[in-house]
């Protein structure tokens, strides 16, 4: 099978995401710059989930530049991540509109872990279908980036229980460590 539908069903699903998201951002009553402050919860959330996303796009249009054909197991690794990242939304509206506090930042963390767990498992279904000599197989080899990530996740969600800003920060350092593109799949096509 070729990867085009798999592409562009993703780049569709995605757009659909943050469109979601922008749509939880409700016009204040008033015309003072003033009124927009509860809003702030509300766009940081919105600011955090939506590089996340763009993450996630890059980072997904990287891969399938190295995959060469899908198969019915990579298709449902890509649902899997896809289903991940469709709670984004809920999980940004629900931290935002609680000003950011502990049990909303909790599961903001599991629902960035899971995207992780997610984004891994299709790596790793790719890399079974094509092989390790392909060009994914060779592209995808250091994880330190990934174990980082995971790693401040779970501190993440540890700390959010008695600091929730703490857990964001965590989740700001993994966005961070991903807002500089993955090359390592660039430098092997190259």
């Amino acid at each position: 099978m070729t990867k085009g539908r798999a592409e562009a069903f993703s780049d569709g699903v995605l757009a659909i995401i943050i469109t979601i998201m922008v749509l939880e951002l409700k016009v204040p009553e008033g015309s003072s710059f003033s009124n927009l402050t509860p809003l702030i919860p509300k766009v940081i959330s919105y600011i955090l989930s939506f590089i996340y996303v763009g993450i996630y796009w890059n980072n997904h249009h990287h891969l399938f530049q190295a995959i060469h054909k899908v198969n019915g197991k990579l298709l449902w690794a890509n649902l899997f991540l896809l289903f991940c990242l469709s709670l984004i939304p809920f999980t940004t509206a629900w931290m935002g509109e609680n000003h950011i506090s502990a049990h909303p930042v909790i599961l903001y963390g599991i629902n960035l872990f899971a995207c992780a767990i997610a984004f891994t498992i299709l790596e790793k279904v790719s890399i079974k279908y094509e092989g390790k000599e392909s060009d994914i197989g060779k592209a995808v080899g250091n994880h330190l980036k990934e174990y980082l990530s995971l790693f401040f996740y779970v501190v993440g969600i540890f700390l959010a229980f008695v600091y929730p800003v703490a857990g964001i920060c965590c989740y700001v350092i993994v966005a961070f460590i991903w807002l500089v593109p993955d090359t390592r799949i660039e430098k092997n096509l190259k």
